[in-house]
């Protein structure tokens, strides 16, 4: 990782959107050359897997449902076969991710979804999996992107955190962040640029200590100074492979440079 220069300096005059248009592109480049690897952080085979395991990692993390789904898929490897789980048993396997009676729900209702209006098979389109119970549009927007290779916009809690400190929207709401980052970007971005804020969030700009001193992307950076700034420090805060960690992923694409995660009982 190249050493991160010092911050942005303070200027007392406002930022026309042009000028913030360019610095959002800049920031984008820079994270594609940070993160040439960034990719969703989600084990899946299919788009089936994908889409469930997605749902599960609502108020979890990625590792855990990592950690949890290889059970799952092999239990119930098809929709159909989910649709007809004993909810008791599917409750068990999904137990680690939490709220796993409501997820349990979800899915089992999503998979009778698949399998009788859409012929068992995930479908392509927003507007369709929408429809399906326990997927939102930040959902489907992950499926469309990853799996079936429609540009899409992931407003994660790390996405919307980030793009409001680098002053690119100030909505709160997801599908008014995703609107106006859309606008800032080509539609051919959507997807990889997604990757790698929510890459960076999770490895740089934590929430509460933002390793600023660690940051290749400090000088573009209007919150630079709200985290740690003295570089020794800040790498300490460093997580993943950036601090030389595992990752989240237990079968990681063959390009990531960091050690993939430890199954279920081994961490």
């Amino acid at each position: 990782m190249k050493p991160a220069k010092s911050g942005a300096k303070p200027d007392t005059k406002p930022e026309s959107h042009l000028a913030m248009v360019r610095r959002a592109r800049r920031i984008n480049r820079e994270l594609a050359e940070l993160y040439p690897y960034a990719h969703p952080e989600l084990d899946f085979r299919n788009p089936f897997e994908l889409l469930v395991a997605t749902v599960l990692s609502a108020q979890t993390t990625d590792l855990r449902v990592n950690q949890t789904t290889p059970a799952l898929f092999a239990a119930y490897p098809t929709p159909e076969d989910m649709a007809a789980a004993v909810p008791e048993e599917l409750e068990e396997l999904i137990r680690p991710t939490g709220f796993f009676r409501a997820k349990t729900k979800s899915l089992i209702g999503l998979a009778v979804a698949l399998r009788d209006r859409f012929g068992g098979e995930v479908p392509g389109r927003l507007a369709d999996l929408v429809t399906l119970p326990g997927v939102g549009r930040k959902t489907a927007n992950v499926v469309l992107g990853n799996a079936f290779g429609v540009p899409g916009i992931t407003v994660d809690t790390h996405f919307g955190r980030l793009v409001r400190r680098w002053k690119w929207t100030e909505q709160e709401d997801p599908e008014k962040v995703e609107a106006e980052i859309a606008a800032i970007f080509p539609k051919s971005e959507w997807t990889m640029l997604s990757h790698r804020v929510i890459f960076h969030g999770r490895r740089i700009c934590h929430a509460r200590k933002p390793a600023c001193g660690a940051c290749p992307i400090a000088p573009l950076c209007p919150a630079y100074g709200e985290g740690e700034t003295d570089p020794e420090k800040a790498r300490k805060l460093l997580k993943y492979e950036m601090g030389g960690q595992p990752g989240q992923r237990l079968s990681p694409p063959a390009d990531y440079p960091g050690k993939p995660a430890p199954a279920l009982g081994a961490d």
